[in-house]
């Protein structure tokens, strides 16, 4: 397998479930939110089950989870919504944390010349101060997050629009995400894509769009990417797809 800087010139990654690990801070303000409705709280596993799709669909699926399926008008939503919003925005990272071997992946990536950026569905409003107080920002020369329901991924809006700002082809630009609207998002864009085998994703080996590899840690893709062949145990290799 040729090396990362053989073949691509930017890597862009997912961020909740790839760069951070935000499950926490994202229970604590649903549950918050559950509560001051006067509704019934959810435990962690359950509110991590129903992350994707942005915001939106996360508090929906909470809100009608904890009231049991009933059916919710439409003041109800736009109350929890709201009061989701200010309670997360709040405590963005409190009990975040980054995911082992991210900072010194970015960093080799960077110092290897590979151009970094984060494309991410959560909102712009979350994702940039949120990147700032995990101290990730400086390495990305710009974030994408979709404020439009139209790019959210599995949508290859966000992902084009990152080449092109690059001024790049996407077969240039390789995609690290957690899930398979990651996988899916990069497939119709064009690009490579390495899925990480921790974060939020369910059974990526039964998406329908392969990931072109997995990797353990975010050090794991640059082991396999930026050394040579014999310093390359990690990365596994899917059996159609791979590169």
């Amino acid at each position: 397998m040729p090396k990362l800087t053989e073949r691509v010139r930017a890597a862009a990654f997912d961020l909740d479930g790839t760069l951070i690990d935000t499950m926490g801070d994202l229970s604590a303000a649903v549950n918050l939110m559950l509560g001051m409705l006067g509704a019934t709280e959810l435990p962690e596993p359950r509110v991590r089950a129903l992350v994707g799709n942005g915001v939106d669909q996360l508090v929906l699926r909470a809100l009608t989870e904890s009231l049991g399926n009933r059916t919710t008008h439409s003041a109800q939503r736009s109350a929890a919504l709201a009061l989701f919003r200010r309670l997360y925005g709040q405590g963005l990272f409190k009990h975040s944390k980054v995911y082992p071997g991210v900072v010194q992946a970015l960093g080799s990536l960077a110092d290897a010349g590979i151009a970094l950026c984060c494309i991410t569905n959560k909102d712009s409003m979350f994702a940039e101060p949120l990147l700032q107080e995990a101290g990730l920002g400086g390495y990305f020369a710009f974030t994408l997050c979709a404020d439009r329901p139209e790019d959210r991924k599995p949508s290859p809006n966000m992902l084009l629009a990152a080449c092109s700002r690059l001024g790049i082809a996407p077969a240039e630009m390789l995609y690290v995400g957690d899930t398979s609207m990651d996988i899916a998002a990069a497939r119709a864009a064009g690009c490579p894509v390495i899925a990480v085998s921790y974060g939020y994703g369910k059974d990526h080996s039964n998406s329908e769009a392969r990931a072109d590899g997995f990797v353990d840690r975010l050090t794991d893709l640059v082991t396999m990417y930026l050394r040579s062949p014999a310093c390359q145990p990690r990365l596994k290799l899917c059996t159609t797809g791979a590169t």
